[in-house]
């Protein structure tokens, strides 16, 4: 809203100082400041609500050092991040946008389905909350939703770059300095196009229509079938993943932060024309704006880290963990980095195969040697993994540390592979 305004002025009256939100990184810098303003001030009266009207968490006995001091901590804070992600997008962003229309509805979405189960388990005193089955319906409906807008949109493009005689795939600093050397450069055209980069590749675009291509030569149009699922699973397993990872104090948010901030990285050279040719990635036209939105996750994670970090005054929920998932998530496949998410979001991931595993290994030991041994003898001490190392006898705020600086390495080596093929 205020770039229309700012723009508006600057046009009509030449306003000192207005033409400067027409930069992107104004613009994300405003965004940052603005949702630590809303997570650091309103956040306080939300938590003090929250408490006021005794909506308290539940705290099912694990036997867990500390556990049982958590039992009516104010829950569904989660409140507290979604109004500093979309009021800041809101005031900076350029809302007829596409990716940031999906993002804002992606986020009101995954929120609601959270409030909703959060709902139930503090005032319907109902501990399971929203039936699982119910949740995964409505992580498919978003996910059906961002599959059928990034493959149909027609503002979803990329363009292609086009190499000149003397022109290199890729960047040849010795070759860059010869007079031989031709700049690449892109097309005018903007295309329609389901590719997405893959790390550590050399020619590191892969378009999804090759699945299908073989069927026929005609077949390019049937390329939504393969893509479309893909988004839906990786929308939802990244969703849960952060559902999962939320079990002790910061470490949802904070990891969430470090991945907000990768991504932002990627958005900003994947919207920008030198750094998308430097780095030999696809130039996607109008993704630049995406880094308003994600400056306003990464302001609202640590603006709620505030409040979240050992000894948690709020918990986020599942208002919280299912929206910051999923925001990663579709953000991810909006700038065509879906497959580099294993590697940035390892800590989701290895939360989530660490319940798997607990699962199946419990099952595989249950028929093979009886329920007893397979009781004493679990996998895990308990899952999710972060679980395990509190049974083991670490302090939860030095696991959520330690994870945090894994977290951090994965991001680096998320960005290195941009270069590493």
């Amino acid at each position: 809203m205020l770039y229309y305004l700012f723009t508006w002025l600057d046009k009509q009256f030449d306003f000192p100082g207005a033409g400067v939100f027409q930069y992107i990184s104004f613009r994300a810098a405003m965004a940052v400041i603005g949702s630590l303003v809303i997570s650091l001030l309103f956040g306080k009266k939300i938590i003090n609500y929250i408490r006021k009207k005794q909506i308290g968490e539940t705290v099912r006995e694990l036997g867990l050092d500390g556990q049982t001091q958590k039992a009516g901590t104010p829950t569904m804070g989660g409140l507290i991040i979604l109004a500093a992600i979309i009021i800041p997008t809101l005031l900076f962003a350029k809302l007829n946008n596409v990716y940031i229309i999906l993002m804002l509805v992606s986020t009101v979405w995954l929120g609601a389905i959270g409030f909703l189960d959060d709902y139930i388990k503090v005032f319907k005193k109902n501990k399971e909350g929203l039936k699982g089955k119910f949740k995964v319906i409505g992580q498919v409906g978003i996910g059906l939703i961002v599959g059928i807008t990034l493959y149909f949109h027609p503002d979803v493009t990329t363009k292609e770059r086009v190499f000149t005689s003397g022109s290199k795939s890729t960047f040849d600093p010795a070759f860059v300095n010869s007079a031989e050397y031709k700049a690449p450069k892109y097309a005018t055209e903007e295309t329609k196009s389901i590719k997405t980069t893959i790390p550590f590749v050399k020619n590191n675009e892969f378009d999804y229509n090759v699945i299908v291509r073989w069927i026929c030569e005609d077949c390019n149009k049937w390329g939504w079938i393969v893509f479309i699922p893909m988004v839906i699973l990786i929308v939802t397993a990244v969703s849960n993943g952060a559902n999962i990872t939320d079990g002790i104090d910061g470490l949802a948010t904070g990891t969430s932060a470090i991945i907000g901030t990768t991504l932002g990285i990627l958005a900003y050279v994947s919207g920008n024309t030198v750094f998308a040719d430097y780095l030999n990635i696809m130039y996607i036209p109008h993704s630049g704006e995406l880094v308003i939105f994600i400056a306003a996750f990464v302001g609202a994670c640590i603006g709620f880290l505030w409040y979240n970090s050992f000894p948690a005054q709020v918990f986020m929920g599942d208002t919280g963990s299912l929206a910051l998932g999923g925001i990663i998530a579709v953000f991810a496949i909006a700038i065509r980095k879906e497959l580099l998410i294993p590697i940035l979001c390892g800590i989701f991931l290895i939360e989530n195969v660490s319940v798997i595993m607990q699962v199946y290994y419990f099952k595989y030991q249950k028929k093979r040697r009886g329920i007893e041994f397979a009781k004493a003898n679990r996998l895990f001490k308990m899952a999710p993994l972060h679980h395990h190392y509190q049974k083991v006898g670490f302090h939860e705020s030095k696991i959520v540390s330690r994870f945090w600086i894994i977290g951090i390495m994965l991001a680096v080596l998320t960005i290195v592979t941009l270069k590493l093929r």
